[in-house]
Order: structure tokens, then sequence, then C-alpha cells
């Protein structure tokens, strides 16, 4: 149809309405005065009755906003009702001034000046008003942007279309039933659209200037903040002991980058693992040699949240998460909640996350794409994905989030589906104690790496041959000490300034197989240890290992430490099968033969914590549709062999699987720029997609976003990988990511 309603045409639709009706009454007017009034008079009545019609209408429909060009209602049955009362207006028109003229000319002697009143089109605007159409339920059309880089808005378009009558909250944001409507509520109101270009001014946003971040180089509120709860006694106390490497870590990283760049966010941090609800008692044990993993994460996560000058609010409670979201605790409706932003981001766990949604009802919605999962060992997408894990046949309390993937942030870089969140290697020592370090010497000794006994057991063997070579020495809690050879010397349990001390004096640290993945052997290894690290042939995964059952993840570990493995390896790290005696006393002799320096990762110090999280905080945005970051000049296209993942085949180019990319190799076009010929193509919703046959030539595209995996592995087909490059020592940020 092509025909377009602008506030200026509805302004004319009015002063025309006012002008025909002053126009008709003048017909009246004209018929019982006498002839000595002139054109001019009558003139002056007619613009006087329009202006007083004209005030009165717009009175009467004052909460009647046009739109979608500048309001946020679009009015569209009061334009279509005023389109229909024009064309018949206009008819008449031309008979009306027929009458006009003739009874002016009669009535003023063949000398007066034959005076036409005429309407004519809108300036600029020669589209025919095709009111047909209009009775017939006819769309108004605005031109659409391109939606390159917004994957979802083509579907939420096609939602909207079918679903807009559902609830009565999109009415109130302007959708009226028209694709204009949809697009400007999917592009302002909930970002998954490019915005209108003549869209200059959202009305939905919040008006006020974007406050910056501010670092802050102090810590005394936050310990205000937390002293409030016994909860949080191990959190704060960590914190309290690395205060001095936290105040210069922020201090160095302000002098490489500007921090204060980013907008301040309201930042909700909800720790459902310390609820009472919960269960878990983790800070209750946290003293008596309790789990302590989650608790080193979070205070680290809490810390870095702070320093960076954010808003944080912290909850350990269900009261209190109802507390903080009470403005939208009740919210029935399928529209986001109109106003100030309770949150603008939240920090989680699993624990909480059902908590939340729980708590929030059907206003869960509108938070997921906030949500950061803290998540020690990663959900993959397969797993993620409600239908798709049902259709598996997943059996899982942990997975079917259906949220994004890299909302998931894990202890170590070992799923790049998900973010790398991480924590740091806490040092232990004060200023004093590493004056005195370096007096330290060596001793030939050997450090077993478990604290419970049970570790221990089947291992006397393996440790028989270390203990040919070291003195064996053991930190294992509790009283029963069964599995432990009678040569090792047990201190029990340590504090970490001790436990440090012990360290340095340890030329190595022994890996039993298990725990996997812990923060220990990066501690060792940070204080000049060698680690001796098992391997797993076969790898251990939820198929053959209980421990990992129920997992939402069917991740292979080859060893107890794969981040040691693969991103930190010799001279500090020795992977070795410990069934076999001749590995393990080689690489024994190969570590006592060489000095062996401390080694750090940079992401697992606090400086590379802030750095990544600022850059996760300011860039990662699971709200808007559009996903530009990592920056896409980061892309490197590998295609594997089949049967081979896409983590598979970056990890073998020294690269980083970046499911962000996905999206920009999801089509023939973009496919035939990296020399991939699709001459056939088909879509499917599978975790092993996009992946190309190479001899017919023959393409499968990614048909459900939340799928794309960089673990799945196509049995025949070769998988398209996005990889790219990666900073040393900070494995989440590519070279250009800052």
């Amino acid at each position: 149809m092509g025909w377009k309603l602008s506030s200026q045409k509805l302004g004319f639709f009015l002063v025309t309405f006012g002008f025909i009706w002053g126009m008709m009454l003048l017909h009246f007017t004209i018929q019982q005065r006498t002839q000595h009034e002139s054109s001019s008079m009558l003139r002056e009545q007619i613009l006087d009755l329009s202006k007083r019609y004209i005030k009165a209408l717009a009175e009467e429909n004052q909460n009647v906003v046009d739109g979608p060009y500048v309001g946020t209602m679009t009015a569209y049955d009061l334009k279509k009702t005023l389109a229909v009362l024009l064309d018949n207006i206009v008819q008449r028109l031309g008979r009306l001034e027929s009458k006009v003229d003739t009874l002016l000319f009669n009535g003023t002697g063949g000398n007066s000046t034959n005076t036409t009143i005429t309407v004519g089109p809108i300036p600029g605007n020669t589209e025919k008003v095709n009111v047909a159409d209009l009775i017939n339920g006819a769309q108004e059309q605005c031109e659409l942007p391109p939606m390159d880089g917004f994957p979802h808005c083509e579907g939420k378009v096609k939602w909207m279309k079918d679903m807009w009558r559902s609830d009565s909250c999109y009415g109130s944001y302007g959708v009226d039933g028209s694709t204009c409507s949809f697009f400007i509520y999917l592009s302002e109101v909930e970002n998954w659209c490019p915005r209108l270009p003549w869209r200059a001014k959202n009305p939905n946003e919040d008006s006020d200037i974007m406050v910056k971040s501010e670092i802050r180089t102090g810590l005394e509120e936050l310990y205000r903040m937390m002293s409030r709860r016994e909860e949080f006694r191990w959190m704060m106390l960590r914190i309290k002991r690395m205060a001095d490497a936290w105040m210069g870590a922020i201090r160095s990283l302000a002098e490489k980058q500007n921090l204060v760049k980013h907008k301040r966010k309201k930042i909700l941090v909800h720790l459902g693992l310390l609820t009472k609800e919960s269960g878990f008692k983790i800070a209750e044990n946290a003293f008596s040699g309790g789990p302590l993993g989650e608790l080193v994460q979070w205070s680290d996560l809490i810390t870095t949240l702070y320093l960076l000058g954010h808003d944080v609010r912290i909850s350990a409670s269900l009261a209190e998460l109802k507390e903080i979201m009470r403005k939208v605790v009740g919210n029935k409706s399928g529209c986001p909640t109109k106003g100030d932003k309770v949150v603008e981001l939240i920090y989680i766990d699993i624990v909480g996350l059902t908590q939340f949604k729980k708590t929030l009802g059907p206003s869960w919605v509108h938070y997921q794409c906030m949500l950061r999962v803290l998540d020690s060992f990663g959900t993959e997408p397969e797993f993620n994905h409600a239908q798709y894990a049902q259709s598996k046949g997943h059996k899982t309390p942990w997975g079917k989030w259906n949220l994004n993937p890299q909302q998931f942030n894990t202890m170590f870089p070992h799923t790049p589906d998900n973010s790398f969140l991480g924590f740091v290697v806490e040092q232990h020592l004060n200023a004093s104690d590493i004056k005195h370090i370096d007096d330290i010497k060596r001793q030939n000794q050997s450090l077993v790496y478990g604290k419970v006994a049970n570790f221990w057991k089947n291992k006397k063997k393996y440790l028989d041959i270390i203990q040919t070579y070291t003195e064996v020495h053991g930190t294992v809690h509790g009283t029963s000490t069964a599995h432990l050879p009678s040569y090792v010397k047990n201190h029990g349990i340590l504090s970490g300034r001790d436990l440090q001390f012990l360290l340095r004096e340890t030329k190595l640290f022994v890996g039993l197989s298990f725990p996997y993945e812990g923060p220990a052997p990066l501690e060792a290894i940070a204080n000049g240890c060698a680690f001796l690290n098992p391997k797993f042939n076969p790898p251990k995964s939820s198929k053959n290992t209980d421990f990992f059952k129920g997992k939402p993840t069917l991740r292979e570990l080859t060893s107890q430490h794969p981040y040691a493995e693969v991103y930190i390896g010799k001279p500090h790290v020795w992977t070795v099968d410990i069934e076999d005696p001749v590995e393990v006393e080689k690489a024994i002799k190969a570590i006592l033969s060489q000095k062996i320096e401390p080694y750090l990762p940079y992401e697992f110090t606090c400086e590379g914590m802030l750095q990544r999280v600022n850059a996760f905080i300011g860039n990662q945005d699971f709200c808007h549709g559009q996903v530009m970051w990592p920056p896409l000049s980061a892309l490197q296209v590998k295609v594997t062999e089949p049967g081979k993942s896409c983590k598979q085949a970056c990890q073998e180019k020294q690269l980083i699987c970046e499911p962000s990319f996905f999206q920009h190799l999801n089509m023939d076009k973009d496919l035939l720029r990296y020399g991939i010929e699709c001459q056939t193509m088909e879509s499917a919703n599978d975790n092993v997609v996009p992946a190309y046959d190479e001899r017919r030539k023959h393409c499968v595209f990614q048909g459900d976003l939340l799928l794309f995996s960089c673990a799945g592995a196509h049995p025949n087909l070769k998988r398209i990988c996005p990889c790219r490059d990666y900073m040393k020592g900070q494995v989440a940020l590519c070279q250009e990511c800052l």
C-alpha cells in the first residue's frame, strides 16, 4: 500500500476536519446572511470555528498520542477513522466548492473575484491515500532497517504478530497490530531489533545522563556491608587478607587502561548457596574443612565489582531478595516494568537461580538476559536448551534454563561455550613474609594434594616411587589416616600462611587424580613447585564417572587439571599416567634436575580478574540483539574433520572457539567469504551445526540460536568453527578485546 501516516498528516486531517466543518457552516450561513457581508469576514469566522473545533477535539483526546513516528501510541484506529471520513469529505468538497462559488458570484455581482478554495496534497507527500485498503484491515508501512547482527529479530516479530493481543501491556507501549509498532517495541523496549533510523529518541529509555563508573581505592564501605551477615565472615576475612594486593591491582590497572568509560551499573549479587533454604551450610562449615571453592570465587567477584565502581547489593536470603526486587515481585504483565531499573546485572548461582525465578514469577522473563550464573563445571548448550535436553534424554537437575550459554560463568576456561569468570590465587603472605621468602631453601620434598584421607586410597604404589626420590608430606584433615603410607609426614590443617611457607620449601606437588580442577595446584605452581598431574585415559566424563553424572556437561577431562595441562604445561606441569612407573619416575627425575621458578598466570591475579570482569561488564550484552564483542576482526574460521568438535579444532591451532561468532557463519553468503560454497542447504536444530559435506557441497545451518555449540561434534560432517586468538595469560580476552 505504501501510505504513511505521520503526526503532520494527522494534524492536517484535524485541520481539514475543522475547515470542512466550517465550510458546511458557511454554506448554511451564506444562505441566511445579507449580501453585504464580505468574503474576508466569512473567512475569519471559518478560521475561528476551526480553531475552536481543533482545541475541543484535542482536549477530548489528550491521552491519544500519534505514532509510531513521534509518540508511544500509534492511534492506528483513530487514523483509520479519520482517513475514511476524509475520503468522504474530499468527495463532497468538490460539490460544495461549486455551490459556494456560484452563490458568492450571484450574491456579489459579476465583477467580484471568483475565490476558489482547494485542498491539495501535503508538501513532500505525493502518495495516494488508499482508503479501501485501510477499511479492509491493511497495516501502515514503515521502512525497516537491515537486521544484520540481530539474529532473533525476525523470529520475535513473527511472535508479536501472532501474540500481541495476548497481554494488554503491549498496547500500553504503543503496539497496535502494525509491523512498525512491533518493530518499535522490539527495538526500544525489549531490544531484539535494530532501532528504526528516524527514531532518534527512545521514549522508553531512562532520561538520565549515563553515570560512568569511578574506581574505588578503599574497601571500608564493603566491609560495613558484609559485616551485617555472619554468613559473609569467611569471605570478608579473605578480602581483608588480600586488601593490599587488591589496592595495588586496581591502581596498576587504572594506569594501563581507561576504567571509567563504562556505565556504573546497579548489580545484584545473590548467593543462593548461603541461604538457609538451600540447606548446604557452606558458611557454617567454612572454618572446619568444608568446601571453599565457591566462597573463594564469590569473595573475589564481590571485591572486583566493588573496586570497579559499581553499585553492588548483596543478598543471602529470600527475604533480602524479595526486598531488593519488591518493585517487580507480583508483576504479572508480559512487558517489562516501567520506570527506574531495579537492577541491570545479576550475579547468581544455580541454587539462587531457582529461588530468583520463583520469587519473581512472570517478571522473571524480563531479567533473564541480565543473569550471570556462577557455575563451576559449566553448562553446555545441549543441556541448557530445555526441549533439546529433553529430546536427548538428559536427566539433570542443573540444566534446561534456556539462557545464552555465555551467561554461565565458570571457575576455569574449560568450556568455551560459557564465560570464564575465574578467581584469584591467594598469596597469603604479608610484606614482612615476602622479605624473607627468598631465604627459604627448597628441600628435597613433595607435598601430596589431598586433604581427605579417602583420596589416598589405592595410591601407595604411585607414592612409593615418589618416596624413593623425595620426603613425602601431607595436609590431611581429621584423625583417620588409614590410607596414608607410614612414611608420610602429615601436617593436618594448616593456615594459608603456613601452607605458603610449606610450598616454598617443596619441589613437587603431587596430584592423586581427585579433586578435579581445584585451585590448589595453581597455588603450588605460584610458589615454585612443579605439579605432577595425573593423566586420564580414557578421559573422565559423565559417561564413565559417577562424580560427573547429572552435571550439565559431556566434557571429557584428560587429566586431573586440564587447565594446567593445556595452558601452563612444562616445566611447571607434568601430566603423567600414574599407573606407569617408568613415566612417573622419568618425570620426577626431570623435575628434580632443574630449578623451577614461581609462575602464576595473569588471569588468576587480582589485576587479571579486574581486567577480565571489567571487559565482560562493559561489553557482554545479552539484553540486546546485536552482539558485536569480541570484535569480528578476531574471527578465524577453521573446518574440522568429521567427529571432531570446534573446541578441539581451535585448541589444536592454539586458538579459542568463540560462540559469539557463530551467527556470522550461519548463512551461505557468510561462508562464501571463507571459500566454502553451499550448492544445497538445509536447516537443523542441533548442537553440531553449522556443518559441511565437502563432497556434495551441502551445508547444514543452525535453526535454533541457543544450540550454537563449540562442544558438539558431527559424526559425518565437517563442522565450521569460529576461532579467535587470546592474550597470553588472559584466555577470556582476544588480542583486540580491550
